[in-house]
């Protein structure tokens, strides 16, 4: 089965590189080129009748958006009604990371629905089924976890979180470091439990090459997941931390080698002097594969408003060198967002990353904020909605208020500087 690495290798430029160029305003070579480095994925099952995403070096820079049930919450119809605003509020992917109630049947439903691509975490559907049948979580074999592997694919998942870094080794040096908060991952602390339980190598590294048979038989991109992130700012840039990132960079290149593509997933909890250089880190051992980060969340205090604290964190990470960054909405730490925390964390998580994207230099970012400056020279009330990251929002706030002088809003009214002009000067 030739993936879109293998059509790369062979010099194509596929229908999908074609609408992903186009989508970033870029050469379809560029696209073909960025893959066959490894510095671009394009997140499309090749059972899916989707455009597809590209994500790497050189584009915009993604969002994705969690949603997904709990043993405690698991409404079908309320996490349809997440993915549909986050979705329409601008997310680039979709994360199912459901782990309670008829987990196969939410996927296939958000499947059947969801225009852009979805991800999800195998394991968290294999340790949901295990305790639902009051089973434990050790019970878990290899063969569990990749039955489930090729079930998400077979359904035509286009991404896979797998914390196949979670090895004996990390292990070890992980309780050697010792941590203020230990593991936040519930992928990875499933994995390193397993791990210390059974005495056993993490079967998604011991049988790595199994995974990527399952993910290139369906182009399903391989998001090696950061199991051992820092939850907290003391644990951030630990051995721990870096071990795993060194495994998950040699793991990459192993799938490259196969015809599979691959990014990386990174924190976490970081201190805000700590971002660029984390960024820089992982570019150098991952051979500059895409990265994949959440936040990072630059304070531990903020909960209820942690979306700004993960927008504060992506905005750095993002110019200097991630390339998808993973929404935290204002429930983050506290229970499951709420429809409206689900849009609130996506234009949170947007503004980072255009924010970022100016910075980094990105074809056209800057010209959508040169064309609100010349809107709001002109007074164009209309214009300045439009051009706006939340339409619907702005448009509100303004009308929360009567100016006297419909030019002009009620924080400067008649001392409008604009209205005033400074041409003249």
């Amino acid at each position: 089965m030739s993936t879109q690495l293998i059509y790369a290798r062979d010099g194509k430029i596929t229908d999908v590189m074609e609408k992903t160029a186009s989508a970033e305003n870029v050469d379809p070579t560029f696209i073909r080129d960025g893959i066959l480095d490894g510095s671009i994925v394009i997140t499309k099952n090749n059972r899916r009748q989707i455009d597809g995403l590209a994500i790497g070096a050189g584009l915009k820079t993604k969002v994705n958006a969690n949603i997904g049930s709990s043993r405690d919450d698991s409404d079908l119809s309320a996490e349809l009604n997440k993915m549909r605003i986050a979705v329409c509020s601008g997310a680039d992917t979709i994360m199912d990371l459901s782990t309670g109630g008829d987990i196969s049947g939410i996927r296939e439903k958000i499947l059947a629905e969801c225009n852009v691509p979805l991800g999800t975490v195998p394991i968290y559907q294999v340790a949901a089924e295990n305790v639902a049948e009051d089973r434990s979580l050790l019970d878990m074999t290899g063969e569990d976890l990749f039955k489930a592997i090729e079930h998400h694919g077979r359904d035509g998942v286009d991404f896979i979180t797998v914390h196949c870094g979670i090895t004996r080794e990390s292990v070890r040096r992980l309780k050697e470091e010792g941590r203020l908060l230990d593991i936040v991952s519930r992928g990875g602390a499933i994995h390193a439990k397993w791990i210390e339980y059974h005495k056993e190598e993490n079967p998604l590294y011991s049988e790595y090459d199994k995974l990527v048979e399952i993910a290139r038989e369906y182009d399903m991109t391989i998001s090696l997941g950061d199991g051992l992130r820092p939850g907290c700012l003391a644990d951030a840039t630990d051995r721990a931390q870096v071990q795993e990132t060194i495994i998950l960079g040699e793991l990459a290149a192993r799938a490259r080698r196969a015809g599979v593509q691959v990014m990386i997933e990174g924190p976490g909890h970081m201190p805000l002097d700590q971002i660029v250089a984390n960024m820089k880190l992982q570019k150098r051992l991952c051979n500059n594969a895409p990265f994949y980060v959440l936040g990072p969340l630059v304070t531990d205090v903020a909960p209820g408003y942690d979306h700004i604290t993960n927008a504060i964190g992506g905005a750095l990470a993002a110019s200097a060198g991630a390339d998808f960054l993973c929404y935290v909405t204002p429930a983050e730490h506290l229970r499951l967002p709420s429809i409206e925390d689900v849009k609130t964390g996506v234009i949170a998580t947007r503004i980072a990353a255009h924010a970022a994207d100016i910075a980094k230099g990105i074809k056209g970012a800057r010209d959508w904020d040169d064309n609100m400056a010349r809107a709001r020279k002109n007074l164009d009330w209309e214009k300045q909605y439009s051009l706006s990251i939340d339409p619907d929002m702005a448009r509100a706030r303004r009308a929360e208020t009567n100016p006297e002088d419909d030019n002009v809003c009620t924080m400067c009214a008649a001392l409008c500087s604009i209205k005033t002009g400074t041409t003249d000067f």
